[in-house]
């Protein structure tokens, strides 16, 4: 078994992106699984062209997209995705997409092929915070989470993947008043909990109450 795991450089005036952080810090193994980490950068269409590749070159069974979402306080694991690009704010090549598809001829959203709840299920029991997301955003974040969704679509169906979120670390809120984050090391332990959760669901999720009211 081979696992992608990616992780993007930082963006938006930060210094440090920790969810690269985190990847590169994942083991070399996990439960006999090969783990490959990669830097995405956080440009749209870029992004996916340089998973495409990576997944043309390393054929992995499992393909996970990390990125930042600072404001949350938890671990997110993402459920679906949405063909649209609407930037807030430009990315790292001052691209700056405002209500365009991402691909003319993908569906309208795409859903994580992995066991989503089994993943958090298996987050909280080590005592991190984590929940299911329901929404990727529309930043790159989105968009790669789309990309890989849709080149599995296309052109990689034994591949399997999702996309999953996490905080800031504390060294990018000591300005930001009141801003939750997570320490590095518990989101690392994080990632590699989601992994083993995957490898030991590799065809059902579990059933869970994981949704929300509104």
């Amino acid at each position: 078994m081979k696992i992608l795991v990616t992780g993007f450089t930082p963006f938006g005036g930060e210094a440090i992106n920790p969810s690269f952080e985190a990847v590169k810090a994942l083991p070399d193994k996990i439960d006999q699984a090969e783990i490959i980490t990669l830097e995405i950068p956080t440009v749209f269409h870029e992004s996916i062209e340089i998973l495409d590749e990576a997944i043309a070159v390393n054929q992995p069974d499992i393909v996970i997209c990390v990125g930042q979402a600072g404001g949350r306080f938890d671990i997110t694991i993402e459920r679906v995705a949405i063909n649209i690009d609407d930037a807030r704010i430009a990315d790292n090549k001052e691209n700056h997409p405002i209500d365009e598809p991402i691909f003319s001829d993908g569906q309208p959203a795409y859903f994580a092929n992995v066991p989503i709840k089994a993943m958090v299920e298996k987050i909280k029991g080590a005592g991190i915070p984590a929940s299911v997301s329901n929404s990727a955003g529309t930043f790159v974040c989105n968009h790669l989470m789309y990309g890989l969704m849709y080149l599995i679509d296309k052109k990689y169906p034994t591949v399997r993947g999702t996309f999953i979120h996490v905080p800031f670390i504390p060294m990018q809120v000591v300005d930001k008043y009141n801003s939750p984050s997570m320490e590095l090391s518990l989101i690392t332990k994080a990632l590699s909990l989601a992994i083993q959760a995957a490898l030991e669901n590799p065809t059902d999720d579990i059933k869970a109450a994981l949704g929300t009211l509104c």
